[in-house]
C-alpha cells in the first residue's frame, strides 16, 4: 500500500499546499531523532504530511535540507514565499531524494479549527530585540547540545 519516487507530482504537491500541519525529524549521527530541529549536525531530514481530512494519505519527503537563516542571502527571496511571521528564525531547502506515499487508513480524521494566535502575539510583544534575546538563551543548542546556528558566530 505504498508508493515511492524520486520526485513530486502536481497532485502530491496539491496535497501540501492543503496541508495545515506536518511534522519534520532530523537526526544526527549519533543524536536523538529531532521533531523540532534547529540546526542541521549532517542535512538528513524527513516531511511527513498527513491527511486528517477527506481522502486518507500519508505522504514522506526524504532528503539533504540546508539551513537558511535570516542573516543568510537567500532569505529574503525565500521568505517572500510565505506569509510574514515575527520571530521566524530559519527555513530549510529541502533537496528531496525519495517521495514515499502509504495509504493513512489508521490516521484519524481531525478538523481543522484556526491557527494559534499566541507565537505572533508573543513576538509582537517581545520585538525583534526580545526575539533575539530569546534565541540567545534557549535556542542555541539542540536536544544533544549541538550548535543550532540560530545566532552567527
Amino acid at each position: 500500500m505504498s508508493d515511492k519516487c524520486s520526485e513530486l507530482s502536481k497532485k502530491l504537491i496539491d496535497f501540501i499546499q492543503a496541508q495545515h500541519m506536518f511534522f519534520v525529524g532530523t537526526a544526527g549521527a549519533e543524536c536523538s531523532v529531532n521533531v523540532s530541529p534547529k540546526g542541521l549536525e549532517n542535512q538528513r531530514m524527513t516531511l511527513m504530511f498527513c491527511s486528517f481530512d477527506k481522502q486518507p494519505l500519508i505522504l514522506r519527503l526524504y532528503g539533504e535540507a540546508e539551513v537558511i537563516h535570516p542573516r543568510d542571502a537567500d532569505w529574503q527571496s525565500l521568505s517572500d514565499v510565505f506569509p510574514p511571521h515575527p520571530g521566524a528564525r530559519q527555513l530549510f531547502r529541502l533537496r528531496v531524494s525519495l517521495v514515499q506515499t502509504s495509504c493513512g487508513y489508521a490516521v484519524p480524521h481531525y478538523a481543522f479549527k484556526a491557527e494559534r494566535p499566541t507565537l505572533t502575539k508573543w513576538a509582537e510583544k517581545h520585538g525583534q530585540q526580545g526575539i533575539e534575546q530569546y534565541w540567545a538563551d534557549e535556542n542555541q543548542l539542540s536536544l544533544d547540545g549541538k550548535d543550532t546556528g540560530t545566532i552567527a558566530p
